[in-house]
């Protein structure tokens, strides 16, 4: 991953120096949040049932959680960096409300394809490090946490996420809320399915 795109991806709050322990990843939009098209504005987010319980549950074993997001429409011009981390603190504050906790948030601006007409700009428009099922935002919190992959799950409900944790070595969980791993964008299959998040959070505190 380019130093450029390292300093970009990450929203970091409250994070604690490095520990020893586990570390899931979680997909943001269909995993934690209900599956928005295009999400631009934090008044259309809303909460999985049973996404913050989940949250809560990791937590309380003392397990590192960061959200990793591909944000295409920054790379669409359909809103900035700011917009997305607008939405990304809202989320945040909501989940705080339910006495959950997200140690990191990262996203990711970039899409490569051109195809869209809403904007072309070289700054977005561009191969990069961090898009999943590239595994550039992994690889920065395992370092910032310290936590190797073999100690790691990523959670989503896309066989990009999927992909993503084989690219990564990790164990991947999909749940069938969002897309449920219904969008066939890769030949990817899991190493467990559950209902939502909060059956994946009880599946991850029995294998760790």
């Amino acid at each position: 991953m380019d130093a450029d795109a390292g300093k970009r991806i990450i929203t970091a709050l409250g994070i604690l120096e490095s520990m020893s322990g586990f570390l899931v990843f979680l997909d943001r939009d269909g995993t934690i949040i209900d599956e928005a098209d295009l999400l631009c504005d934090p008044k259309k987010l809303r909460l999985i049932h049973g996404a913050a319980e989940g949250i809560k549950l990791l937590n309380s074993k003392g397990v590192r959680v960061a959200i990793v997001t591909n944000q295409p429409v920054v790379a669409r011009g359909l809103c900035s960096e700011d917009d997305v981390k607008a939405i990304n603190s809202h989320l945040l504050r909501m989940l705080k409300k339910e006495s959950a906790k997200i140690d990191a948030v990262y996203y990711c601006p970039h899409h490569p394809e051109k195809n869209h007409p809403e904007a072309n700009d070289p700054k977005y428009r561009r191969e990069c490090g961090c898009r999943k099922p590239k595994t550039g935002m992994l690889e920065e919190a395992s370092r910032r946490f310290g936590i190797p992959s073999d100690k790691c799950f990523m959670i989503g409900d896309s066989t990009r996420d999927v992909q993503t944790a084989r690219n990564f070595n990790c164990v991947s969980i999909l749940v069938k809320t969002g897309y449920g791993g219904n969008d066939t964008k890769f030949d990817a299959k899991p190493d467990h399915v559950c209902k939502d998040l909060l059956e994946a959070a009880k599946l991850v505190v029995s294998l760790i």
